[in-house]
């Protein structure tokens, strides 16, 4: 899924600071001025101790304050509100099936979580091999849905898209290459939830490519948004229908690019996480 438009179409899927101001030196009159009040410069020095003991005061009581609400969720009264400086909600799920994470909290973070890591599963190496796509899906869709999700997923996955890119009718890589597809959520909204239905958008990073000095497609980097519909079923939140859209992208960095070596060895290295609200 994180493999973009250039390969083939992706379709719809059912603190403050003191100023001090330096004032001009009086010109010499014959009369020498006197050097400063020993006791106002101790008194200056009192209150610059004393202002540096408050700042630190209220830093510390500012730092218990979000951690405090991090680990409640963000915000008072219990309110769900997402923040830009670090994660919030509940603890991650501990279940899982066929390696994707289950048994999400019925109510709009768990309809998040839930679609994060379905993003991640529908982004993997594995949806271009057709018996483990069928498991993924299976694992993640809706009872109601699922032939018509599985379908769809095996008509943009086909024998056809794995000979341009470089793999075989399995999906793996040839000799002395590494095969890499993944989804990166970088954050998550619901549009509308309620107990039983859920429509949530994951803005993610993708990777994809091969990784070998032979590559034609060496990997590279992708920004698009995943847009869920979700069902409670079973106890679980699972998909009725999903969408890829483009961007939002960012402005490209002036990092140096990495060789294919490196980007192998680092795809063979680090693996992936479960992600939750």
């Amino acid at each position: 899924m994180s493999y973009g438009d250039d390969y083939d179409d992706t379709r719809a899927r059912g603190v403050p600071a003191q100023t001090r101001t330096r004032l001009p030196d009086q010109p010499e009159t014959g009369t020498r001025r006197s050097g400063p009040s020993p006791f106002r410069s101790i008194g200056a020095i009192v209150c610059v101790v004393v202002l540096l003991l408050a700042a630190i005061v209220f830093a510390s009581q500012n730092r218990e304050s979000a951690d405090d609400d991090a680990q409640g969720g963000g915000g008072s009264g219990g309110t769900d509100q997402a923040r830009s400086t670090a994660p919030s909600g509940e603890q991650p799920v501990d279940g899982a099936f066929n390696g994707i994470p289950t048994g999400f909290a019925q109510d709009a973070q768990g309809a998040q979580s839930a679609a994060a890591n379905y993003a991640v599963a529908l982004g993997g190496t594995e949806m271009f091999n057709a018996d483990q796509r069928r498991t993924v899906v299976e694992t993640i869709s809706s009872a109601a849905t699922r032939d018509e999700l599985l379908a769809g997923f095996d008509a943009d996955y086909s024998a056809a898209l794995n000979e341009r890119i470089g793999l075989d009718a399995d999906g793996a890589a040839p000799a002395g290459s590494t095969f890499v597809n993944r989804t990166l959520p970088v954050g998550s909204t619901t549009t509308e939830v309620t107990d039983t239905t859920a429509e949530v958008s994951v803005w993610c990073a993708g990777l994809f490519g091969l990784a070998g000095t032979e590559s034609r497609t060496p990997v590279r980097t992708s920004w698009f948004t995943l847009h869920f519909t979700l069902a409670w079923e079973e106890g679980d939140w699972k998909v009725v229908r999903t969408e890829q859209t483009e961007g939002p992208t960012p402005v490209s960095g002036d990092d140096v690019v990495s060789g294919a070596e490196e980007i192998a060895e680092a795809a063979e290295s680090y693996g992936g996480f479960t992600y939750a609200r």
